[in-house]
């Protein structure tokens, strides 16, 4: 994809975000410097928490931006009935994410915003999944054997647990591992 001289800034340190974006064949630079605090108002609609953090990391960008640039952020949120799983904080917690997921169905929700100069959006893409009832030692198994404390949720789709847990899915496979390229794709092309 010809950038037309635009520098792409991906503002993020997740490595599944790196390998998505590269998938696209453009180059870019990481830069996660944020001042924005991960908040938001007891009582905001679910579903648009993501928008409210993916635009908070953009604005909350440690610099201005130049002329030529175009900076990247993203927010993923699982939500399993009324509660969202973040990243989870303990090995306990780990444990409840997935007995919460286990024989049921999810959603991912990224935001995705794009901004440069002259211009802000943001899109929002959302992914169903499917968990068969989990046992307890395949869920002691998958947190013996990969750590997922950086996984919203408490799974990464790629590994282990999404190989032999994951029944079905509606929705983009690559919004569940972290980015929906291509809505990254589709934004790129509005910009350049």
């Amino acid at each position: 994809m010809d950038l037309k001289g635009k520098k792409l800034i991906l503002a993020s340190n997740s490595p599944r975000r790196k390998e998505l974006l590269a998938g696209l064949g453009v180059e870019f630079t990481v830069d996660a410097g944020t001042r924005f605090q991960e908040k938001y108002a007891p009582g905001t609609p679910h579903e648009i928490i993501p928008q409210l953090m993916s635009e908070g990391k953009s604005e909350g960008f440690h610099r201005p931006l130049h002329d030529n640039e175009i900076l990247i952020t993203a927010d993923t949120m699982v939500l399993c009935g009324d509660e969202i799983l973040g990243k989870p904080r303990s090995h306990s917690d780990e444990v409840r994410m997935l007995k919460l997921l286990s024989g049921r169905e999810h959603q991912v929700i990224t935001a995705v915003t794009m901004r440069d100069n002259k211009k802000q959006i943001t899109e929002t893409d959302t992914a169903r999944v499917w968990f068969k009832p989990l046992t307890d030692a395949e869920i002691s198994w998958y947190l013996d054997h990969y750590h997922p404390h950086d996984k919203a949720g408490s799974y990464g789709i790629q590994e282990w647990i999404g190989y032999i847990g994951i029944t079905h899915i509606e929705g983009s496979f690559f919004n569940i591992v972290g980015l929906p390229v291509h809505l990254v794709y589709k934004m790129l092309l509005e910009f350049l």
